[in-house]
């Protein structure tokens, strides 16, 4: 089976809860996985899965969050080739780029040579109503492009 990873930033509890939806899918899908925080380990973890899912809120106008700037720079030593990966995060459109963390986090992974299996999952603040679904979806096809028996 494959091993999966899903590391995420949380400041408020919205990309935390949309970490934890993801999860649930990932399980109800038959995945097994890792969760870890960003500021509780180095980018070097990534060499040990198959599967990656990064998650990050947005800092500022388009910045990626405090926990995740060691890890982000630490990426730049890995080569990702044959790693399956997705992104996820959560924002606000009050800035006038929304959700831009999560794009620079996919942009360094399809950089390091990772496999984009998911368009980017992009939530205004925390899930809600349908969005906790999407978010329980996301994961479900993750594990549905990462597992493999």
């Amino acid at each position: 089976m494959s091993k999966l990873i899903l590391i995420y930033a949380s400041m408020t509890g919205n990309t935390e809860e949309m970490s934890e939806l993801i999860t649930s899918g990932i399980e109800e899908a038959g995945g097994e996985l890792t969760v870890k925080m960003a500021e509780d380990c180095n980018a070097d973890i990534l060499m040990d899965y198959d599967g990656i899912i990064l998650g990050a809120y947005t800092w500022g106008d388009g910045e990626l969050p405090d926990e995740f700037l060691d890890f982000y720079d630490e990426m730049d030593e890995l080569d990702l080739s044959g790693k399956k990966a997705a992104v996820f995060g959560s924002g606000d459109t009050v800035y006038e780029q929304f959700a831009k963390a999560v794009d620079l986090l996919q942009e360094k992974l399809v950089e390091r040579g990772a496999e984009m299996v998911l368009e980017p999952l992009k939530l205004e603040l925390n899930p809600s109503g349908d969005e906790r679904e999407a978010c329980r979806s996301f994961g479900k096809h993750f594990a549905g492009s990462a597992v493999s028996v």
